[in-house]
């Protein structure tokens, strides 16, 4: 038995929302990260693709052999079928899918699912106990309702792009897609509560989430700043708006991340840095000094830092119990001892396209992780496999559906 995953006599163990079955209709990035944690988590999810073209990131470069790294970081362990939803034949399987699933997924403008006939009430009219969960832009009842939604737009219209950057800079996105990934998390914690009560009411529920509304909840003490002082936070890159020293200082060769959140700590950098005549420093000796006295607190500790290297510092605020850590690049942090003894990083073989490495999910149940993940996909892969098991279609019924252009097969 590896440390990453426990094993039962019978085989892997299954996980929490085993048996749970999931209609995903959603593309790109918001709705995909949200069912690929529900697969992770032990759910059955069935993705739904356009014939032609499939989800829109298969077409998005870079690729290993063929397969796009967009797609394979959103779509592991998930089935995937062609339809042409637009057909009324493939409008009717989505509904017979529906019609035997525990969650639906969308994440199209406000009105497209339901001129598809497969909105809310369409499917609740099917099954009354199924949970509908739709991650817009920005919600059906926003003015912004009808607009695009993107990752970027969303960040904009937030707030966090203004205070992401150094003073005086321009402002600038997150690294990562934080507005998507906001959706997709509020999202599971929608499903979640509403799967529960679901236990005891036995009746579904719509749950909508807007990526706008998920950034806004994110802000934390961002807002509240403003609301206490009724200024907007300014911009203070990798520093704090609020605690003092915190964030990244320069070494004479790189840089090393700082973060002092209690006086302890402030006490340990001082004394790291041979300046134990700070902590009492009355500039300098309380949360409220420091934040008003940070230009004058930030040069000396960047002309004690300088002198030494990145190492030296790292190993010496490590002797002093200050929390600190080197700044990594995205390949050294998944190279990292962490990740390798964490076992967040896995090794899946797809039958055509070989060996890729994924990221694992995060959430361990009695000390293990989720079971190995199953490759992403090829388009329409279990096409034949879904409508033989769940619809019991005939290999001649399928096959004039594939004849047709109602599904598509990569088989």
């Amino acid at each position: 038995m590896s440390d990453t995953q426990e094993q039962t006599p019978t085989g892997p163990q299954a996980g929490p929302l085993a048996g749970i079955k999931v209609l995903d209709f959603s593309r790109i990035l918001s709705g995909p990260y949200a069912s690929m944690v529900l697969a992770d988590l032990g759910a059955e999810v069935i993705k739904i693709e356009p014939i032609s073209t499939g989800d829109e990131t298969r077409n998005f470069p870079p690729f290993q052999h063929g397969m796009s790294h967009y797609y394979m970081a959103l779509n592991r362990s998930k089935k995937s079928i062609s339809l042409d939803l637009k057909s009324p034949e493939g409008m009717q399987i989505a509904k017979d899918l529906a019609q035997q699933s525990d969650i639906v997924l969308e994440n199209f403008r406000p009105g497209v699912m339901d001129r598809l006939g497969l909105g809310y009430d369409a499917l609740r009219a099917v099954n009354e106990r199924v949970l509908y969960c739709s991650i817009t832009g920005f919600g059906t009842d926003s003015p912004h309702g009808d607009k695009p939604a993107f990752d970027i737009v969303a960040q904009a219209l937030s707030g966090v792009m203004s205070v992401n950057c150094e003073p005086g800079q321009a402002p600038n996105k997150l690294g990562i897609p934080l507005g998507d990934l906001a959706g997709s998390i509020f999202s599971l914690f929608g499903l979640l509560a509403a799967l529960h009560e679901r236990n005891t009411t036995g009746r579904g529920r719509h749950i909508e989430v807007a990526m706008l509304d998920s950034l806004i909840a994110l802000q934390g003490y961002l807002s509240q700043i403003y609301f206490v002082t009724g200024k907007s936070p300014e911009p203070v890159g990798t520093q704090h708006p609020s605690i003092v020293p915190y964030g990244s200082f320069p070494t004479s060769d790189g840089h090393v991340i700082v973060a002092c959140l209690t006086e302890r700590f402030w006490h340990n950098f001082a004394r790291s840095l041979d300046r134990e005549d700070l902590i009492k420093d009355a500039r300098f000796a309380l949360y409220e000094a420091r934040l008003a006295n940070r230009t004058a607190l930030q040069p000396i500790i960047h002309a004690r830092m300088t002198q030494n290297t990145t190492e030296y510092w790292l190993q010496r605020l490590e002797e002093f119990d200050v929390p600190s850590a080197p700044i990594l690049s995205i390949g050294e942090a998944l190279e990292q001892d962490h990740v390798a003894k964490r076992g967040l990083v896995e090794t899946v073989v797809h039958p055509e396209i070989g060996e890729m490495r994924l990221v694992r999910g995060p959430i361990r149940f009695d000390g293990a992780g989720p079971n190995k993940a199953a490759a992403p996909a090829l388009l329409g892969e279990n096409t034949i496999e879904v409508l033989t098991e769940r619809l019991n279609l005939t290999t001649a019924e399928i096959a004039k559906l594939v004849s047709d252009g109602i599904v598509g097969s990569a088989r």
